[in-house]
């Protein structure tokens, strides 16, 4: 076994994840670069953070389904690096009306947003037998009423409680905490004219970028006197009414 430790990173492939193994890898892990269909994306990706000279392995896998998640975790214990790192970045977004939202596209969303961080926290805890640090992505929405995004809402609402229930369950050898961005990345289901208009209304009137994202896991990393917590990434978004 090596003491080079491991960081496990869900949804990995590109956009915020991306960012989150960047910073891992430039921070001395080995990778474990998880994605569900992305693989050209996550390949090009693994490439990169070759070049920074630590070990970068592949996993793909729908964590929709527990015995992925379980599959996932067995490749874990293959890896010759004691797992030290999850992050909890895999997560879909999807519009939908409160008053006819199917149960389908709650469970969906749920089942990958909330219940897959859970199974995940659960395993990877079994395995940081030597301590270790859990961060669960969630999303400024989690403390706003977007009622065209109910499931998602919701979702990212339960994981900022289920950080705090697994910070205090998982202390003190494992730490818990959740890192909240604000607007980021443009999303599919909104427009330029809408996205550009949301940007006005923040009080640092632009949008983060991935890097500063990014900087807060680190940050949570080197700062070990911090668990059950949410760092709020916005611009100033969550200070509007």
């Amino acid at each position: 076994m090596s003491d080079q430790p491991l960081a496990l990173v869900t949804g990995a492939a590109h956009r915020l994840g991306k960012a989150f193994v960047q910073a891992l890898a430039r921070n001395g892990y080995a990778i474990l670069l998880h994605y569900r269909s992305a693989e050209m994306q996550a390949s090009k990706t693994a490439t990169e953070i070759r070049t920074l000279g630590v070990p970068v392995f592949l996993s793909q896998a729908d964590l929709t389904n527990p015995k992925k998640i379980d599959s996932l975790f067995a490749m874990v214990d293959k890896i010759p690096h004691p797992l030290k790192v999850l992050v909890n970045s895999a997560a879909a977004i999807s519009a939908g009306d409160p008053r006819t939202l199917s149960v389908n596209d709650w469970d969906n969303a749920l089942n990958l947003n909330l219940r897959a961080p859970f199974l995940c926290a659960q395993q990877a805890a079994k395995r940081m037998t030597g301590g270790g640090l859990i961060i669960n992505v969630t999303d400024v929405g989690a403390q706003k009423s977007w009622s065209r995004y109910p499931s998602y809402s919701v979702s990212k609402a339960g994981l900022e409680s289920l950080t705090k229930v697994l910070a205090k369950a998982f202390a003190p050898s494992v730490r818990v905490n959740a890192i909240a961005p604000g607007l980021v990345l443009q999303s599919d289901l909104i427009s330029p004219e809408e996205w550009s208009r949301l940007i006005e209304r923040i009080p640092l009137r632009r949008p983060a970028s991935t890097e500063e994202i990014a900087s807060a896991l680190e940050f949570l990393i080197k700062n070990e006197y911090i668990t059950g917590q949410t760092l709020v990434i916005d611009g100033g978004y969550s200070l509007l009414g």
